[in-house]
């Protein structure tokens, strides 16, 4: 069996699209599929990046299931925080005749399927994003303050036969005994909810397997068995530093499970670099000039049309920031002690100042203050 989660078809990079290389990522997948002879494929939520996915990214998906039901792989997908239950369910029904079984939103149960092989069945839980609201609504009697609680109260609803062989695919942020790594687009999420949104492992550890989706890092939480696909390419900078796999999960007899983390390798890298320009755009220094990377600029001075100098030799840099001596100190920078008593002008002043080791001229100051008045910042008379 083979675990995917957060594929995010259709996302973008910076201005970029990654349509392609989510493409030659997937049919990496269906190499593996293919060479290993796997007979099952879980995508654990976030199938596409957005609620209303691009014809582009409906394209690949549908791809992608068109493959997996040509080769009679069955195929369990629910939805995440990402997916639009209504897009992602449609036609569920007529790809369940091909073992394509979508799970799209949460009806009041946890969706039972149950998979064959030579040890017997095996049960495939599939329970997509939830939100605490939502089981209360169908748990109006239940407890229920938190998203632990939430997931709880579905798990003590359902009939399940923990003796038998059991997997649960699920959406939400899962933690052992210390926090999992965070990287992307979930990451601010989960910081921004503080404690509410996490789920403690404990409560699924009478699975066989735990197939998890919603943070970008491949890992384990709490027990080996309740693991994190992570996606398949690197989506932001905290990534840049991270290798990409896809988990094979072999499941034998009850109790006997073996995790084998197969590479995998992008069409591009995402890649951090950091240093003087002209050091970093000397030939010898010029690496796989193709791949998309984020460019950290220790040079003093501001640069003109930095990123267009950039792109002659790596035409596919997302972004570009500095860190040097004048960053540094407005990391340290208190704006507490310039703002008391200070017009708007001397305050965009000592800003300036800070930025960039200058003063300000009077045409960009011009230019500063007009847009402050247009946007009601400051009065006109100002």
């Amino acid at each position: 069996m083979i675990h995917l989660g957060d594929l995010h078809i259709g996302k973008n990079l910076g201005e970029y699209s990654l349509i392609d290389d989510q493409k030659y990522i997937l049919d990496q997948v269906l190499d593996i599929i293919r060479d290993r002879e796997v007979q099952a494929v879980i995508i654990a939520g976030d199938v596409y990046d957005r609620s209303i996915p691009t014809e582009a990214a409906v394209n690949l998906l549908d791809y992608f299931i068109s493959e997996l039901a040509d080769r009679e792989i069955g195929t369990y997908i629910i939805s995440g925080n990402h997916d639009s239950d209504s897009r992602l369910e449609y036609g569920s029904r007529l790809f369940s005749s091909r073992e394509i079984h979508i799970v799209s939103g949460f009806s009041g149960e946890l969706i039972k399927r149950t998979a064959r092989d030579e040890f017997g069945e095996i049960n495939i839980y599939m329970l997509p994003f939830v939100k605490a609201s939502q089981v209360k609504h169908y748990y109006p009697e239940s407890k229920i303050e938190n998203y632990e609680d939430a997931v709880r109260t579905v798990l003590e609803h359902s009939d399940i036969d923990y003796a038998a062989r059991n997997i649960l695919v699920g959406h939400q942020f899962v933690e052992g005994n210390t926090d999992p790594k965070i990287a992307g687009s979930e990451g601010a999420s989960v910081q921004n909810v503080g404690l509410i949104e996490k789920i403690s492992s404990e409560i699924f550890k009478s699975f066989d397997y735990v197939a998890l989706g919603h943070l970008h890092s491949s890992q384990s939480v709490g027990y080996e068995h309740i693991r994190y696909s992570g996606s398949v390419l690197k989506y932001s900078l905290a990534e840049a530093e991270s290798d990409k796999s896809v988990p094979l999960i072999s499941i034998g007899e009850k109790g006997n499970v073996e995790i084998e983390l197969i590479p995998l390798k992008p069409q591009k890298d995402l890649r951090h670099i950091t240093g003087r320009l002209k050091q970093l755009l000397s030939p010898e220094n010029i690496v796989d000039p193709d791949d998309y990377m984020y460019v950290t600029l220790t040079d003093e001075e501001i640069i003109n049309d930095v990123m267009g100098i950039v792109q002659q030799y790596y035409p596919n840099t997302v972004k570009i920031d500095y860190h040097n001596s004048h960053t540094k100190e407005l990391e340290d920078f208190d704006i507490g002690e310039i703002v008391i008593d200070k017009s708007f002008e001397e305050l965009i002043s000592d800003f300036y100042m800070k930025m960039y080791g200058t003063g300000i001229s009077s045409e960009e100051l011009d230019v500063i203050l007009s847009a402050a008045r247009e946007a009601g910042v400051i009065n006109e008379a100002d």
